[in-house]
């Protein structure tokens, strides 16, 4: 059997129409625009209306994505969503969007891992097709956040937008695709990013309301000083298992969790800003979504070349890092 990769080519990106600008936020919270620039990077972000749903923002970028490649959904043989914002616990995400997208009995799955999970979700594509087990996969980033923060909290309702985005992974004999990652989890720090209430652990109740612990918190000095201390280690992981060196990577796609990462980050790897894709200032962090997004916006507007090698890197909640050397496309 011949040496298989996973092609990457169809992209797609949904993103609400509604934005809510910081200055909007000035009016409900005891903030500035200033504040949230100085300690974000973000000036607005853009919000789901109530007819949307995580799995309707899914459909949408998938469809896009599904276009791009000139593929039917019905040619899919495997579709993963990575989100921590279903429509429901149960049933999962992903068999909601299979359905919508007529892809008829195409096995689905959901991949949990926060803002990690469309790089653990590219790399759990790539084993599929480089074993021969699947051909044609979708992979998908989405989160509706919005609605699990506590709106009267500056220090998490000013971070967080809505967010979709899709990429198709075909089967190729041409070198592509995948070629180095990191995947990671310390759980020790679990409750750095955490949703205390609405689980087995602490199920939904009066008492839950009253307190408001069914909201999304964060330790952000914690989530700050294990962002940077992992983003340059896990990079080089992906690299060396690649067979490559920063040098030869053309563009970095953070996840966008804050603009002061970034720069940490650029610093420490001796790395010019300009070779980051940075995006947060206009979607804020949009958690899973936000690395497919950057994507394909970028492809869109020809800033990237499927060609073009990757480094795309996540962390987040759990917590996890993810890190992959991407080239989409055969070429140089």
């Amino acid at each position: 059997m011949p040496k298989l990769y996973g092609e990457i080519t169809g992209w797609g990106a949904y993103v609400p129409p509604r934005i809510v600008t910081n200055h909007e936020l000035e009016a409900t919270l005891d903030t500035t625009s200033e504040w949230i620039v100085q300690r974000t990077g973000i000036h607005q972000r853009h919000i789901a209306d109530a007819s949307e749903t995580t799995s309707t923002m899914a459909v949408k970028a998938s469809w896009s994505a599904l276009a791009q490649a000139n593929l039917p959904s019905t040619a899919l043989d495997l579709i993963l969503i990575a989100t921590s914002s279903p429509d429901y616990f149960t049933p999962p995400v992903s068999s909601m969007v299979q359905a919508a997208l007529n892809a008829h009995n195409t096995p689905a799955m959901t991949i949990v891992t926060g803002c990690t999970g469309f790089v653990y979700a590219l790399v759990t594509a790539h084993q599929f097709i480089e074993t021969g087990a699947y051909r044609n996969i979708l992979v998908v980033g989405v989160e509706l956040l919005s609605r699990f923060v506590d709106w009267e909290d500056r220090s998490t309702s000013v971070l967080f937008g809505d967010a979709g985005g899709a990429v198709v992974m075909q089967a190729t004999e041409k070198p592509c695709g995948l070629q180095g990652y990191a995947l990671g989890s310390d759980g020790n720090g679990f409750q750095h990013i955490i949703m205390p209430s609405g689980g087995s652990a602490r199920p939904f109740g009066a008492d839950v309301l009253h307190e408001g612990s069914h909201h999304l918190q964060m330790n952000g000095r914690e989530v700050f000083k294990f962002a940077t201390r992992i983003f340059g280690p896990a990079s080089d992981q992906a690299l060396k298992m690649a067979g490559k060196t920063i040098a030869d990577v053309d563009w970095i796609i953070p996840h966008q969790a804050n603009l002061r990462i970034i720069q940490a980050a650029a610093r420490d790897m001796e790395i010019p800003l300009d070779r980051f894709i940075v995006n947060i200032d206009r979607y804020a962090n949009t958690s899973a979504a936000s690395i497919p997004l950057a994507l394909a916006e970028n492809l869109d507007c020809g800033r990237i070349k499927p060609t073009d090698t990757l480094l795309l890197v996540s962390f987040g909640a759990g917590m996890t890092w993810s890190a992959a050397v991407v080239q989409m496309q055969p070429g140089k």
